[in-house]
């Protein structure tokens, strides 16, 4: 449904998956990988937002490197360059409302694992571009969240079972960011990290999958319209 297009970041350029809405026209969204690259999954994903009426970006952050190995996609996330990773979602952002089919002044960003932590991120350094965020088990060591300037409104899915993200953890941010004025609302599923990805059996949860695609389509829509 889509194709690999490659826009501007503060000096360099980048790749990424863009998936159109069949209106021709729709709400901004980035979507951000997980820790194994720009996969099949995420265009998929990027194509399910484009037929519920977004137009979809998937960024690149990896610059064509992708791996089904645990331990590459290890390497490959404890490498990521922050700085070329916030310009990256600075670019995308960018791209997308330079776009005329782009309806929406300010962009989505909605990430999974690493990327969810991308999403966060995103939202709190680039307000004036990103307008909602949707954090499903976001987290990255290098990637710290400040919540005194987490000010766009987040959605957050996670799983109990989620060893890599305690329900404790969610909270104790959630709870900081609500302290200082912002808005956090979180849902937790009784799954385990990654129960979005139906490419992995093990961990998929269709019940949580689902639930938390609706949830994050209406979250999405209401504050980007």
């Amino acid at each position: 449904m889509g194709e690999m297009v490659r826009f501007p970041a503060n000096g360099h350029t980048t790749s990424g998956y863009l998936s159109l809405p069949t209106a021709g026209r729709g709400l901004g969204l980035v979507i951000i990988q997980e820790w194994w690259g720009l996969v099949d999954h995420v265009k998929d994903i990027a194509d399910r937002f484009a037929h519920a009426g977004f137009v979809a970006l998937a960024p690149d952050f990896y610059d064509g490197q992708s791996t089904k190995s645990p331990d590459t996609a290890a390497k490959l996330f404890m490498a990521l360059n922050i700085d070329r990773a916030a310009a990256d979602l600075r670019g995308a952002a960018d791209y997308l409302r330079s776009r005329p089919d782009v309806s929406s002044n300010r962009i989505g960003a909605l990430g999974f694992c690493m990327g969810g932590q991308l999403a966060l991120y995103a939202g709190t350094e680039f307000p004036d571009r990103f307008g909602a965020v949707v954090d499903f088990y976001g987290i990255h060591p290098k990637v710290p969240i400040d919540h005194h300037r987490l000010r766009v409104p987040v959605q957050g899915h996670f799983g109990r079972r989620d060893t890599s993200v305690p329900v404790a953890a969610v909270e104790e941010l959630a709870q900081a960011v609500r302290r200082d004025g912002g808005t956090f609302e979180t849902h937790f599923y009784d799954a385990d990290h990654a129960f979005f990805n139906d490419t992995r059996p093990a961990v998929f949860n269709p019940a949580a999958a689902s639930l938390s695609w609706t949830l994050s389509v209406d979250f999405l829509t209401k504050h980007l319209l």
